[in-house]
């Protein structure tokens, strides 16, 4: 039987950061699963497109991937997706699955880092160990994409899962809820003075390097320090966190148990 790991992330058009996240994801988890053959898919069009016109690099689509593992004579196929949360591009990603769920005698799909309440705390543990230790007076502030997917809590509930820790951690969002208005608030009646600004995303891409990072008006790290809060820059993906890879493998590992 021809078995086959289709990993699915966003994507993103920064080389440096892919071969530091999505392509160390994809090496742990094929050798994990080392007699399944490992394909790659991005879930955004924009990326994809970007990358061809610019690169002339092409990065299958997930239905374009399938049809081809399809066409390959594959059985078995275990699609392992990178994304974040349970949004808008894991429901595209499982609809994209779900038309071809007559094609193979077995398809499962692995589920993003933060689904089950366990994987919030894991993520939690896993991020925790990649972060400096904090002194008085400092916290950390990650930035989330966000979302206007019902799922936008998942942001919310993720720093409960950090507060539950005793880590002086803050989430805020780029696009959804909650905002970095809403981090400033807590900072201030925490009287936080410093703080470590890294991404929670798979990768640091153009939202963590203009949108968190840059010298810009209204990003990230002038905002806090126009509220005279200190600002250290982690740019960093979670991609990088051999911790998170871990619990991706940890997924796939799953989706072949299932199929045993």
């Amino acid at each position: 039987m021809k078995k086959a790991v289709l990993v699915v992330s966003f994507g993103t058009s920064f080389e440096e950061t892919r071969r530091k996240t999505i392509e160390k994801c994809e090496e742990q988890i094929k050798e994990a699963l080392g007699d399944y053959d490992l394909f790659r898919a991005y879930t955004s069009t924009m990326i994809i497109n970007k990358l061809a016109k610019r690169d002339k690099t092409y990065i299958d689509t997930p239905r374009q991937a399938l049809h081809k593992i399809y066409e390959l004579g594959y059985n078995e196929v275990i699609v392992q997706s990178l994304h974040i949360i349970c949004g808008d591009e894991y429901d595209k990603l499982k609809e994209q699955i779900a038309e071809f769920e007559d094609k193979f005698s077995k398809l499962t799909i692995g589920r993003p880092l933060l689904t089950k309440i366990e994987d919030y705390k894991e993520a939690v543990a896993a991020t925790l160990k990649d972060i400096p230790n904090l002194n008085d007076g400092e916290a950390i502030v990650f930035m989330g994409h966000g979302t206007t997917h019902p799922v936008f809590s998942a942001y919310c509930a993720l720093e409960y899962a950090f507060k539950e820790q005793q880590a002086r951690a803050y989430v805020g969002t780029v696009e959804g809820y909650p905002t970095l208005e809403n981090v400033m608030t807590q900072l201030k009646a925490d009287q936080i003075k410093t703080v470590y600004l890294m991404p929670f995303m798979l990768v640091a891409g153009d939202h963590a390097i203009n949108d968190m990072a840059s010298d810009e008006e209204d990003s990230w790290k002038t905002c806090l320090i126009e509220n005279g809060i200190n600002v250290h820059i982690i740019l960093k993906g979670l991609g990088e966190n051999p911790y998170i890879q871990e619990l991706f493998v940890e997924h796939a590992k799953e989706c072949v148990r299932a199929n045993n």
